[in-house]
């Protein structure tokens, strides 16, 4: 269910902002989008597992959150995080 390490660090790569940069919302809001989709493809097979389901609305509560932050600061830099992550909204 959670991400490899080696795919965790092409995230960031593909994400960030300069080198390095780890913590910026653009990077947390790739993990988390790639966290979703493994659990919701997770949720195909075991449609009863609860527990994985708070930490799944848990999650799309978190980006929610960062991308409003985003949002709020930079309109632009919002719109292109969501177009290239193909996330609705």
């Amino acid at each position: 269910m959670s991400i490899t390490a080696e795919r965790k660090q092409a995230l960031i790569a593909e994400y960030a902002n300069k080198v390095g940069d780890t913590g910026s919302p653009e990077v947390q809001i790739a993990i988390l989008t790639t966290r979703i989709t493994n659990l919701t493809d997770h949720f195909k097979t075991h449609a009863k597992d609860n527990h994985s389901r708070r930490g799944l609305l848990k999650m799309v509560s978190q980006r929610r959150q960062l991308l409003d932050y985003v949002k709020s600061k930079d309109e632009p830099r919002y719109k292109s995080i969501i177009e290239r992550l193909g996330i609705r909204r």
